[in-house]
């Protein structure tokens, strides 16, 4: 856990995971369904993390500059922004070309064989 969390593990799974995540999973959400490409996602999420540092710095006392923190938050927030916006895109597209696509998981669709 101390490749993640600088001080506290809980301070990290509270800010980063739960809201940092939940930003992020609504910014990937989001983005699925305006139908935007995936790579936007990640300059969000890598803004996000800068913002997310900041927090880290100004509410808990932690390095604001540190290239290893940072690159662990945005991680986190890239892998969940990631599931946020391939779910809801797997739910558009079976659901708005039904007769195209079924789904074969909550991350995954395929052609519909007739």
């Amino acid at each position: 856990m101390w490749l993640l969390a600088e001080k506290s593990p809980w301070v990290f799974l509270i800010l980063t995971v739960i809201i940092g995540g939940g930003a992020a999973w609504m910014t990937g959400r989001a983005l699925a369904l305006t139908w935007r490409p995936l790579w936007q996602l990640v300059l969000f999420m890598a803004l996000l993390g800068l913002a997310l540092r900041f927090f880290h710095f100004a509410l808990f006392d932690e390095t604001l500059l540190s290239v290893h923190y940072y690159l662990a938050d945005t991680a986190v927030l890239i892998l969940l922004a990631g599931l946020g916006f391939r779910m809801t895109r797997t739910r558009q597209m079976v659901s708005q070309y039904s007769w195209l696509y079924r789904p074969t998981s909550l991350l995954t669709w395929t052609e519909r064989k007739t």
